[in-house]
C-alpha cells in the first residue's frame, strides 16, 4: 500500500470510529423513546430518523453543509463555543459517517430494547428503584448485545459512507479523504487499478468483519430472549 492509500484508510477508521461512538449515546436515547415512549410527536420522530436511509446522501450532505456550515448557525456555535470546525474537515466527515449511520443503530437498539423483559423492570420497580437506575441496572445490560451490534453497524456504514461526506467536506487528501472517496479518485484515474482494487479488498474486508460480528451478536441475543 502506498503512503497515500494507508492514509486514507486509518483515516476512514478514525472517522468511522469517532462518528459511530458519538452517536451512540443519542442512537440509546432515541430507541428508547420510540421502543417505550408514548408521546404526540412520535411518528414524526420516526420519520426523521430514518431519513438519511431514503434521501440522497448528497441532500443529507448539503444539509450538513448548511447547518454546521462555518456560517450554518451550528457550525458558528460550536466554532465560538467549542473551536470546534465542520466543514472541510475530518471532524466533518465524522459528523456525517454518524448521521448516515444513525438509522441503523436506532434500528438495532429498539429492536433490543423491545426484546426486554418488561417483567423484570417491573420487579425492578417494585424494589423501589427508580426509572433511571432500571434502565442502567436492568434494561441496558440485557439489550447490550443489541446495542453493541447497532454501534457496529454504524461503524460500517460510517466507512463506506461517500454521498453526504464528499459534499459536506469535499476530498482532500490526508484532511478528508476517506477510503470511500480515495477509491473514487483511484477509479478516475486511468492507471489506478491496482490501487483500487488494493482499496475495494480493504473496504470488502471490514465490511464483512463488522456484518459477521453484528449478526454473531444479534444470534446471540435473540438465542437468549428465546
Amino acid at each position: 500500500m502506498t503512503a497515500a492509500e494507508w492514509t486514507a484508510v486509518m483515516l476512514s477508521l478514525r472517522v468511522a470510529s469517532v462518528g459511530a461512538l458519538a452517536s451512540l449515546p443519542f442512537a440509546i436515547a432515541v430507541a428508547y423513546a420510540l421502543a417505550r415512549g408514548r408521546f404526540y410527536g412520535k411518528t414524526a420522530l420516526d420519520v426523521i430518523v430514518h431519513l438519511p436511509l431514503v434521501m440522497p446522501p448528497v441532500v443529507t450532505g448539503w444539509l450538513l453543509l448548511i447547518g454546521f456550515g462555518r456560517n450554518g448557525p451550528l457550525g458558528e456555535f460550536f466554532e465560538r463555543v467549542f473551536g470546534l470546525v465542520f466543514a472541510f474537515r475530518w471532524t466533518g466527515a465524522a459528523l456525517a459517517a454518524g448521521v448516515m449511520g444513525f438509522p441503523l443503530m436506532v434500528r438495532a437498539i429498539r429492536l433490543s430494547l423491545d426484546s426486554v423483559d418488561r417483567k423484570l423492570e417491573q420487579a425492578a420497580a417494585t424494589l423501589g428503584a427508580g426509572p433511571l437506575r432500571i434502565f442502567a441496572t436492568v434494561t441496558l445490560p440485557l439489550a447490550f448485545p443489541g446495542v453493541f451490534a447497532g454501534l457496529i453497524l454504524g461503524f460500517a456504514k460510517a466507512i463506506g459512507e461517500f454521498g453526504a461526506t464528499i459534499t459536506f467536506v469535499a476530498n482532500i487528501p490526508g484532511q478528508t479523504q476517506t477510503l470511500a472517496t480515495a477509491i473514487y479518485d483511484t477509479t478516475q484515474d486511468p492507471d489506478g487499478g491496482a490501487s483500487t482494487w488494493r482499496l475495494t479488498a480493504i473496504a470488502i474486508a471490514i465490511a464483512v468483519i463488522a456484518l459477521t460480528a453484528s449478526e454473531a451478536l444479534a444470534r446471540g441475543f435473540w438465542g437468549r430472549a428465546r
